[in-house]
């Protein structure tokens, strides 16, 4: 069964599909890596294997009946911490928010409905910190981590692999599953993913419903999206979870464009922008940024090798200085799901309320203007590799608003305009993994992973990390 580890999702699904391994083979070898790799990346916060393997037989049984198979039959996967897995324990750790779900998230129920067969949960980071109720603050503020459980990186157990789809990056990294599902709220599935060299996505604003039954907010800077080895499964599975579902308001009620459709038609005629910084982001650059922009746009460049067009591009927006949510000013209902709104809620300052509108607008008009130009924009991920456990901690417990405007530059700006972007993996610096992010206009998810797509096929990264 060995084979099996690096198998991209859609190969694996194919083979049970076939009747060449059994779905009760497939869950049994990954709860094996989960359980020999788990006490060194700590990716898992819940595992469910004895309903993982009734799930399977069920599977299988399916199989022999020649009943439909859906796109995702049989194949594990594992969730966020903070989405909800009916019967299971669910952690939104920063919030002081625990229990039990008693039902399932929407997009849980879609993974389910396509054949999937939901393993168990991934730790965010936080998910080893005392538990209070009182514990909600609107920044990412950390007063402590506990690195016996905080999910390690695997190319490098001494460093974090991200904020905060951390699990969930770490177990598709190691092969520990062929895809995990992550949460992004100002970069949060698609940073871990460049950290942790895998594919990580971050859709369009309403693409993915979402409902949460015990404490109702809108989403309106946070997604769901895939995490995985192969650009093919991200999408696979991005067109699972996509589509209308009227329980959610802000619901994007069209169908979607068909992901995989496309997906090898090549970038030739495809004119895409590059940029450096976003105009601002060297204000928070690292030692190494410089290294890490520099390989990033070489590789982005080398594109034009398989026919697309790519030139730098002098379009400058304006920061957001923050880690996602709403900016100064905006209602605190804005929230990036970090908080749960107690009342009584604070007064609208309309002055202020004004500005950070017109701040979204101005970014907005910049965004628009590009796209008209270009297909899509290309820059780095991150300019910084995945950093040491204890340089996590300390920024992260001592400067925390500082800590989250200074990893979030080059990713924030698509979740408070509700841009579709994803992570696809683009090399080594210093010996650990950085990324390129590919972004699009809203509902571009078909160009952008054709895209990813192809510069995946074109510039494979062929190594694997250390632990898995």
């Amino acid at each position: 069964m060995n084979e099996l580890t690096w198998l991209p999702a859609w190969e694996i699904r194919d083979l049970i599909a076939g009747g060449d391994v059994s779905a009760a083979e497939v869950v049994n070898h990954f709860l094996g890596r989960i359980e020999e790799f788990q006490p060194k990346l700590h990716a898992f916060a819940t595992l469910d294997p004895e309903r993982a393997r009734y799930e399977a037989a069920k599977a299988d049984m399916a199989r022999r009946r020649g009943e439909g198979l859906g796109p995702l039959h049989g194949l594990p996967i594992s969730v966020k911490e903070n989405l909800a897995v009916q019967d299971v324990p669910f952690a939104f750790p920063r919030t002081g928010t625990y229990g039990v779900s008693e039902f399932d998230a929407i997009a849980v129920e879609r993974l389910r409905d396509a054949g999937a067969i939901v393993v168990g949960t991934n730790t965010m980071m936080g998910t080893g910190i005392a538990r209070s109720e009182d514990s909600r603050p609107e920044a990412p503020t950390m007063s402590s981590y506990n690195w016996d459980a905080e999910a390690r990186n695997p190319w490098d157990t001494s460093r974090v692999p991200g904020w905060s789809s951390s699990g969930g990056a770490a177990a598709a990294s190691a092969a520990l599953l062929p895809v995990t599902i992550g949460s992004d709220g100002g970069g949060s599935t698609r940073l871990p993913a460049a950290f942790s060299g895998v594919v990580g996505v971050h859709p369009t604003r309403g693409l993915v419903p979402h409902v949460d039954y015990r404490h109702p907010k809108f989403r309106l800077t946070s997604t769901n999206g895939p995490l995985a080895r192969d650009v093919r499964d991200a999408a696979l599975v991005m067109q699972v979870l996509a589509g209308p579902d009227a329980r959610d308001y802000i619901c994007i009620q069209n169908e979607p464009a068909d992901f995989l459709a496309g997906l090898d038609a090549g970038v030739g005629g495809m004119r895409l922008a590059w940029t450096d910084d976003y105009g601002y982001a060297d204000t928070h650059a690292s030692p190494e940024s410089g290294r890490v922009i520099a390989a990033v746009r070489e590789m982005a460049f080398k594109l034009r090798s398989l026919g697309a067009a790519v030139e730098t591009t002098d379009q400058v927006w304006e920061p957001s200085n923050r880690g996602g949510g709403p900016a100064p000013g905006e209602p605190s209902v804005y929230e990036i799901e970090v908080g749960n709104n107690p009342p009584p809620l604070p007064p609208v300052d309309s002055r202020l309320y004004r500005e950070a509108l017109e701040w979204r607008a101005r970014n907005g008009n910049v965004f628009r203007d590009l796209f008209r130009e270009y297909d899509l924009l290309l820059s780095v991920t991150s300019q910084s590799i995945a950093p040491t456990v204890e340089q996590w901690d300390e920024a992260w417990t001592t400067r925390p608003e500082k800590m989250a405007a200074d990893y979030t530059p080059h990713t924030v700006l698509c979740n408070i305009l509700g841009l579709p972007a994803v992570s696809v993996p683009c090399g080594f610096v210093d010996g650990m993994p950085v990324g390129l992010q590919i972004v699009g206009p809203p509902s571009s998810e078909d160009r952008i992973f054709r895209l990813a797509s192809a510069f995946q096929r074109a510039f494979p990264v062929t190594e694997r990390p250390s632990v898995g």
